[in-house]
């Protein structure tokens, strides 16, 4: 196979010490606001990396929910699932998992690590509601990763779901459903430079105080 030979420069807007701040929450949303100003197709979606019981990674695209300022005692970032999923069977194994924000189009992406949590039922509950009307229904009729032997049946699922609950009624959150809250102890913020010499700098928790060690990577 030819490699491929594409070669596109990044610029020289990069990231400095100054740009970053010292609350690594705040730089994120920052960069999720520039993200929708520039009309990024889905500018909150993540890839959520985990490990399965096995010891095998797998990764997905999944959108961020939630993100909770830096002074809330536990703040995370947020995301939903299905309990029962390939990515909730693993988080109910091993706890830590990679963020990786790929916004290509702003030469930035964000690398974040943590542990994930079940968020509380109320939290869940409200997400839930927050949902478009087939969104809800469709939380209910997959069982998320299982194998099923034909799309006529999810449809005959949704078609009978869309009879019990019209548009308009209350639709109740499944338990199988519910939300995650990742408690971060590291961001990875990378910006595209020049002769691909990028910008890494990374917000480390510090366990000792409240704040945030921060260093300087080489790209």
């Amino acid at each position: 196979m030819e490699s491929l030979k594409r070669h596109t420069d990044y610029g020289n807007e990069g990231l400095t010490e100054a740009q970053a701040g010292g609350d690594p929450f705040a730089l994120l949303a920052s960069w999720i606001v520039d993200a929708e100003a520039a009309d990024i197709f889905e500018p909150n979606a993540m890839v959520l990396s985990t490990v399965d019981a096995d010891g095998a990674p797998s990764s997905r695209t999944v959108l961020l929910k939630g993100l909770e300022p830096s002074n809330i005692p536990g703040a995370g970032l947020e995301f939903v699932s299905n309990y029962l999923s390939h990515k909730g069977r693993a988080l109910a194994t091993h706890d830590r998992v990679s963020l990786v924000f790929p916004w290509y189009g702003l030469k930035r992406q964000v690398i974040v690590s943590g542990r994930a949590q079940r968020t509380d039922a109320i939290t869940s509950d409200a997400f839930f509601d927050r949902r478009p009307h087939g969104a809800r229904l469709a939380a209910i009729a997959s069982d998320q990763s299982e194998p099923i032997a034909s799309r006529d049946i999810l449809d005959e699922r949704m078609a009978a779901l869309e009879e019990q609950y019209p548009e308009g009624e209350h639709i109740p959150r499944p338990e199988k459903w519910g939300a995650y809250r990742v408690i971060p102890d590291r961001f990875e913020f990378w910006a595209g430079r020049s002769k691909r010499f990028h910008d890494r700098i990374v917000f480390s928790r510090n366990e000792t105080s409240a704040g945030w060690a921060i260093i300087r990577l080489q790209p």
